[in-house]
């Protein structure tokens, strides 16, 4: 039988956590799957806005805390993981809630992995050694040409996914992105078969979201997060490294020369950038997340609470699970949306 999975998205500074505890945190027989790149990251607290552990404590929550900043997590990594975790919590008979808004990860888990070429170690190891011997500006500038979509989403700092993505386009004739996949299956026909899923969307107008996002960012500073990026740094953390590449924790950093980082002491300006970066972030996910079919999508003014519980309620599979009731309607039983 299919594992059921509730997709739950919106951009940063939307109220997802504080929705899903309202849904879920009393006990509501669900456990979330975190679908956000930074919050696998152990240290990266603040910044990443990872729900506090008193609630983590009442709704379990995983894939948060299994990496160091230096390590390498990738949309694969996350969805093999993903599985995992939606296994075991349906096998406590329990809800998986696959939330966060990285929306590559959603979609590609929901649509499976994109069938790229298997690693070819010779034009692997050809690539590193370009890379040792040109430098990253002229490896990324090649990606640039040759795949300007891949580009925009890799930091030419992030050696691995620019070697990946260049070693795709030697093999293939193709650009990397070219094998991202297209677009959900028609209705009734998930493209996971070992799921059913229902994707819910958050929306806010802009203004309000991005007042919000300004008083989140004032909020994190009194919290700390520049005394947990100093941390970071003390420990040999910079943007050299994966989670410090994420906004909230890159913009702390000035490099002095080619590799080699200061922290940047005038924190009103640091706070102002990581609140305009975060505003720009937002923006993108919206602009991403109206372009994902079969969504149904909840005004953050109209009682989601008790929308979503009436969508969940008519979503068949979810029958019987926490606190949502049987519904009239359970004879209509959709596989997306």
């Amino acid at each position: 039988m299919p594992i059921p999975g509730l997709i739950f998205f919106g951009p940063t500074g939307s109220g997802k956590t504080e929705l899903l505890e309202k849904l879920f945190g009393g006990g509501g027989g669900a456990e979330i799957v975190s679908a956000d790149s930074m919050q696998v990251y152990r240290g990266l607290d603040i910044g990443t806005a990872k729900p506090n552990p008193a609630l983590r404590e009442r709704l379990p929550h995983h894939l948060i805390d299994i990496r160091n900043p230096d390590e390498q997590f990738t949309v694969g990594d996350f969805v093999m993981d993903a599985d995992v975790s939606c296994k075991e919590i349906a096998g406590r008979g329990a809800l998986p809630v696959i939330s966060g808004g990285t929306g590559f990860y959603l979609k590609t888990f929901v649509l499976g992995l994109p069938e790229t070429p298997p690693s070819d170690p010779r034009i692997r190891q050809e690539l590193k050694t370009e890379l040792s011997v040109r430098g990253a500006e002229a490896l990324y500038a090649e990606l640039q040409s040759l795949d300007p979509l891949s580009a925009e989403r890799i930091h030419i700092n992030d050696a691995y996914r620019l070697i990946r993505a260049l070693e795709v386009c030697r093999l293939s004739g193709r650009p990397r992105s070219s094998f991202a996949v297209r677009g959900f299956k028609a209705p009734g026909g998930a493209s996971r078969p070992e799921y059913t899923f229902l994707l819910i969307g958050l929306e806010r107008n802009r203004e309000d979201l991005y007042r919000r996002i300004d008083e989140r960012c004032a909020r994190m500073f009194r919290e700390g997060l520049p005394e947990e990026v100093q941390n970071l740094f003390a420990a040999g953390y910079t943007p050299k490294h994966p989670g410090l590449r994420a906004i909230g924790y890159r913009e702390f950093f000035e490099e002095t020369q080619p590799g080699v980082y200061r922290l940047n002491p005038h924190r009103e300006a640091v706070q102002a950038l990581i609140a305009r970066n975060s505003r720009r972030y937002a923006k993108r996910q919206i602009t991403f997340f109206a372009s994902l079919p079969e969504v149904f999508w909840v005004s953050a003014y109209t009682d989601p609470v008790k929308r979503i519980e009436e969508r969940l309620a008519r979503f068949s599979a979810f029958r019987g699970v926490g606190r949502l009731p049987p519904h009239p309607d359970d004879d209509q039983k959709p596989k997306i949306g």
